[in-house]
């Protein structure tokens, strides 16, 4: 299967590329900065292109070329549109590793036609959202009648420049969480929670995560919340935050913190990659007050990212069993992530 990486020369963009290049795999790798791309491009003796999503025929053409796009450039609550709806036009294959609910919910409404258009559309091929919807859909087969989901994780690693610009436009939108089906939009801390889930108890906190959308079309349960790990003082920062809410939502203001994190953040070492795992956990629970809980440790969040995305477009090289709009686990089944080596699951 013919395959672009837009966005390559991002932090994560980049380990997928490599890991690409080391699988024997030949993706033509693009993004907007001619001069990044080219470097990446050579290093790896790959071809490449050099657009902006905004370059609308430049798009399509290089889409055109390929069967299918993994779609790397965040915010993708700012690109992940535009990319879409080019692959419908184009009829290829979406792909990308977002977190963020709303690009999700906007690959579900375009179900239908991504269906008509012969493609599929799967938004969180990488640590958001795989092994948790793989986890959510595990929990479901052990509890059919759930009608409560709730899922944790924490992380020994740092984030990337991408993932820290996408919560800081974050910060001035609050929490959401699922409620009788249907998303709402909550304030920042709504739901707080002590959690075991690497040997030490520690504060969990609720927010904004991808499987507030992806979990409940893996499977059905109207009700779900996901929380992460929060050290007490920046649960404090949290709930001031939500005080002031507007004033993180002006533009000046998310100039100014995407220009600090652009200048001070680089994204987690090779070391910590190597030594770093994540901790996942999850509980549902049924209208009898029956629950089922579990966990999951995998390998560092941007490693595994680069590990699943490649893992299911060499799924897909094989074999395109469903189309329309995906999750992991729909396509893949809960037990997809333990392929991942170094990664285990146990019923708590």
């Amino acid at each position: 299967m013919k395959f672009l990486i837009y966005g390559a020369y991002g932090y994560t963009g980049q380990l997928i590329s490599k890991l690409a290049k080391e699988k024997g795999l030949s993706p033509i790798l693009a993004g907007r900065n001619e001069e990044k791309t080219k470097v990446l491009a050579n290093s790896l003796s790959l071809d490449y292109h050099s657009f902006d999503l905004s370059e609308s025929q430049k798009l399509i053409n290089a889409l055109t070329e390929v069967d299918l796009v993994l779609h790397c450039a965040g915010p993708f609550s700012s690109t992940a549109k535009v990319m879409m709806e080019a692959c419908l036009k184009t009829k290829t294959h979406y792909l990308d590793i977002t977190g963020e609910i709303e690009v999700f919910e906007l690959g579900a409404s375009m179900d239908q036609q991504a269906k008509e258009a012969e493609i599929l559309i799967m938004p969180g091929v990488g640590f958001d959202v795989v092994p948790s919807d793989c986890l959510a859909s595990y929990l479901k087969s052990k509890l059919p009648d759930a009608t409560h989901l709730e899922l944790a994780f924490m992380s020994e690693s740092s984030t990337s420049r991408g993932t820290a610009l996408t919560m800081t436009q974050g910060i001035g939108k609050g929490g959401a969480i699922r409620k009788d089906g249907k998303v709402i939009p909550v304030p920042h801390v709504y739901a707080t929670r002590k959690l075991n889930l690497d040997g030490k108890e520690k504060n969990f906190v609720s927010i904004p995560w991808g499987d507030i959308s992806t979990a409940y079309r893996s499977t059905g349960i109207p009700n779900i919340m996901v929380y992460t790990a929060m050290h007490p003082g920046q649960v404090k920062k949290m709930k001031t935050v939500q005080k002031w809410r507007w004033f993180f939502n002006l533009g000046f203001v998310q100039n100014y913190l995407q220009s600090k994190v652009k200048k001070t953040v680089t994204g987690p070492s090779e070391q910590m990659r190597e030594d770093s795992h994540c901790y996942l956990w999850g509980e549902v629970r049924n209208a009898f007050g029956k629950s089922q809980s579990a966990r999951l440790i995998t390998p560092e969040g941007y490693k595994l990212t680069a590990i699943t995305s490649l893992m299911i477009i060499e799924e897909l090289s094989k074999k395109i069993s469903d189309l329309g709009y995906q999750t992991p686990s729909m396509l893949y089944g809960a037990d997809f992530i333990l392929n991942v080596e170094n990664t285990k699951r146990e019923d708590i």
